[in-house]
Parts: structure tokens; sequence; C-alpha cells
């Protein structure tokens, strides 16, 4: 099989719950033990930091790599999902593991793991530890897939862990209150290895220092700025420059100047990495300027939490006409996100190519419900060369509502 093959096989012999929903879902360690232990237990070859949350994992993740990577250590990184292409989930240093690097892994691994059954996941995590300690990194920062306890990358013992923040998200998965999203995310936090907490809530702040106290492990709370309080006023003045546009920014930026803290990394690497976070590690998604006449920006968040800022950000943005471009995923509240969006734009309703995209139509119901008035598109190409062939230089088009949407737009686009 070449590369392509290869990706479409993983994606279609191993459920994938990027492409289908909650069939691609497996809860439990079992498949990542046995992969784990065929594989000789690669993750223990190198250190780790673990990050979690509701929103902001991403933006943390990459940041705190390209820090890492600015103080000139080999740096590994697993996020998800990607946006183009599937290697973008694995990188060494920003640069991605490499095309042949995948085809081998599955030629030479099919025959061990098909009877396994893994999920997607499951097997593109045994991939990228296998993957790090072959490249021998120093470290790598190794995001959580969905909650945290019963997640596959949680058979490390990080260096730290970091959980960003709490909201309603996977409910089907994590449960139906904070108290319980929390209690899984809070899964993550090992024996006596630091913690640091983004956001908290009056619900979700005990769980996080009861299992601190159980685990015997030191807690940081980014919103308390005890960690903070000596960022020299070098640093301070970098702040505004971080590369990461968005408002939502600031939050995260309290969680990573903390870990910085706990991981004592130097101020230089420190402003390096918030000036360069995107050239370093091929971050994308963010609150990312595409064009500017018209100006054109699209963002991945996709669930409530992320965009209660958002939301807050297109309002704040100048421009003649507002025109957005959107659509969401079937296991988000949609309704609610909905409630948030502005009635003052005109809506270019869409879904992406995934199976698990609400239909463009039925997106479209849920807007006139919210008095939200606009055309629908089939595809997201569509959605947005129509915006664009609509809008004059002073109108703002923003395109997102899901990271599926962002990535068909990347596609389309050739990013």
């Amino acid at each position: 099989m070449n590369y392509k093959q290869t990706v479409e096989y993983l994606y279609n012999v191993v459920p994938s719950f990027q492409k289908v929903g909650t069939a691609g879902y497996k809860e439990g360690l079992s498949n990542t033990l046995a992969l784990d232990e065929h594989f000789g237990h690669p993750h223990r070859k190198f250190k780790t930091i673990h990050v979690a949350g509701t929103n902001g994992k991403g933006s943390c993740s990459h940041t705190l790599a390209a820090m890492l990577q600015a103080m000139g250590l080999k740096v590994g990184l697993y996020t998800s999902p990607h946006l183009v292409d599937f290697r973008e989930r694995i990188r060494v240093n920003g640069k991605c593991v490499s095309k042949k690097r995948v085809v081998d892994f599955v030629k030479d691994e099919h025959e061990f793991f098909e009877p396994l059954h893994p999920s997607f996941f499951e097997l593109t995590t045994a991939l990228a530890f296998k993957y790090f300690a072959e490249k021998k990194v120093d470290i790598a920062v190794v995001e959580v897939g969905l909650g945290g306890r019963l997640d596959c990358t949680n058979i490390i013992t990080p260096e730290l862990c970091v959980i960003t923040n709490i909201s309603f998200d996977h409910t089907q998965f994590l449960g139906n209150t904070l108290e319980e999203i929390a209690g899984e995310k809070a899964g993550i936090i090992k024996p006596c290895v630091p913690v640091v907490i983004g956001e908290t809530t009056p619900e979700t702040k005990p769980v996080f220092e009861r299992k601190a106290a159980e685990k015997h492990a030191p807690i940081y709370f980014a919103e308390e700025g005890l960690c903070t309080t000596d960022i020299s006023e070098k640093v301070r003045e970098q702040l505004p420059y971080f590369e990461l546009k968005g408002s939502y920014q600031e939050k995260n930026l309290h969680t990573i100047l903390t870990a910085t803290k706990v991981l004592s990394i130097p101020e230089k690497a420190i402003m390096e990495g918030l000036q360069h976070v995107s050239e370093m590690t091929g971050l994308q998604g963010r609150w990312q300027t595409l064009q500017k006449s018209p100006l054109v920006i699209c963002d991945a968040g996709h669930n409530v939490g992320g965009w209660q800022y958002v939301s807050k950000q297109i309002a704040e943005q100048p421009c003649k006409q507002l025109r957005i471009v959107f659509g969401m995923v079937d296991d988000k509240d949609i309704d609610t996100v909905m409630g948030m969006l502005p009635h003052n734009a005109i809506y270019y309703w869409t879904q992406a190519s995934t199976k698990r995209a609400i239909p463009a139509q039925k997106v479209k119901e849920k807007g006139e419900a919210h008095h939200l008035n606009g055309t629908i598109y089939d595809k997201v190409e569509d959605a947005y060369k129509a915006a664009i062939e609509e809008s004059g230089k002073e109108d703002f088009i923003f395109v997102g509502g899901s990271s599926y949407i962002v990535s068909d737009l990347f596609e389309y686009l050739n990013f």
C-alpha cells in the first residue's frame, strides 16, 4: 500500500472517532497495554508532559512544545485531530512523521494488531510512542484524546500534568455534570507528579484537590497566579506579541506560564516559543487570518466552552458586513452555540465531509429557530466561495463551528 491507501486502511479497518463518532470510541486500556507490551514499552524511553482539558489542549501543547524546542531539546508532539494530513498528529521538532514510516508501521505490524480490533486512536498512539522512542526525543508533549482516566495516552507517567479547563463536551462518555467530567480528566493525575489546573469552577476545583491529595501530587491553580507572580517584566512585555491570536488565548497563557515555572523553562525560551509557535510546531486553525481584504479568519473552536470566547471576538471585529460560514458535528450542543451567534451576520450553512457532520439543512433549521438567516451549501468550499464572491473589501468572513469545517477549508485552499 502507498501512503494514501494506508491512511484509508487506518480509517476503514480500525474505527475512528474522528470519522464515525461513538462507534470509533473504545473504553478501557486493554488494547493499549497489549500494543505497548508488543512494542517494548516505548513510552518509558523518553520524558513526557500530559495535557488534558475540554478546550485549549492543542494551543497549550503546541506552545509548551515550542518553548521546549527553544531550549534546544528534541521534542515529540502528539495531538489530535489533524486538519488536513494524518501526519500532523505526530511531530518531532515540528516536523511530521514521514509517510514511509506510517506505511511501514502498518505493513510490519498489521498481523499483530488486526486481531485486537483496536480503535484508530489506540493504534495512532502506539505509532506515536514507538516513533518518539525511535527518534530518541528528549521529551514529548502528549495531548489527551478524550477524557483522561481511560484515554489510551494515560499509560505515561509524565514530568507534569496539565488540565486546561472543564466544560460540557463528550457527555455521552464523560458524564453529565461538571464534577463527573472533571473526575474523568483528573484521572491523568499521577502519584507525586505535579499538576497545573488552568481554570476551575466551584464544581470542579474540589475534584482536582481531592485527586491531587489522594495521589500526593503538588497542585498549582493558574487562576491564583502563585507561580507567575515572579514572571519577569521582560517576559510580560512579550505577552501581547504571543503569536496565537484569539481572546481565549489569554486564559491559555496563564496555564502555559504556570507550567513554565513548574518546569523551570528559562525566560529566553519562553519568549521565543510565544513568538514562533506556528513556525516551530505547525499549529494552525486558532483565530487564523487567511486573507485581509476581505478579512477572512477561521477558528477550530467546536463546543460551548470554546464559543463563549469565539463569539465575543467575532462581535468585537469591526467590519461593514459580517459573513459566517458555519457547520457543526452531531455530538456538540448546537442549540447553545446557536444562541451565541450574532444576529447581524449573513450565514452560509454547510457541512463537513465527515459522517459526524450535522446536515446543512438541519443546521439551517436550527439557525432559523434562533432567528439567524442564511443559505445552504453542501460543501464547505462552496460556502466559502459564495461568501468571498459576495463580500466587499471591508467585510469580515468567519469560518468555523467545527475543526472539520476548518479542515475542509484547508484542503480546498491547499494549506
